[in-house]
Formats: structure tokens, sequence, C-alpha cells
């Protein structure tokens, strides 16, 4: 069994919700070996609506702001309904 035979049988041995550390560890070497093997994402409707939305708040200097730490937004974000 040749080593990419092996890994491939490895790999389908790991649990469904174990694979995104495996992703990250062949992205590693592979950025080491100078492989960028990133895959290219095109954004659904509603994430280009939410970019837009963030952009034109950005140009306009509207929307909310918040202050504080990840943890204050964290529980501002639980707290509401």
């Amino acid at each position: 069994m040749s080593n990419r035979e092996l890994a491939k049988s490895l790999i389908d041995q790991i649990p469904e919700s174990k694979l995104v550390f495996i992703i990250n560890i062949l992205e590693n070497i592979g950025e080491m070996s100078g492989i960028f093997s990133y895959p290219e994402y095109t954004p659904n409707e509603e994430t280009l609506k939410a970019m837009e939305e963030t952009d034109e708040m950005i140009r306009t200097g509207s929307g909310q702001h918040f202050q504080g730490t990840a943890e204050e937004f964290t529980a501002l974000l639980l707290s509401e309904d």
C-alpha cells in the first residue's frame, strides 16, 4: 500500500467532526511545501447583501458601534431575543 493510499485509508476512519483538524494539518504541510491549496469561495446572496450593508455602514458612518471586549460582545449577543 502506498503512502497516499494509507493516508486516504486513515482519513476515511476519522469522524467527520474531526476532519477540520486534518484539513488544517494538510494545509500547513502544503504551505511548507510551497503549495497554497485554499479553495475559492463564492459568497452566497445573503452574504453578498451583508457585505454590501457593511460597506454602506462604513462609507456613511452609520450603524451601531460597539466598544468593549469580545466577551462583552458575546454576552450582548446572547442576551438579545
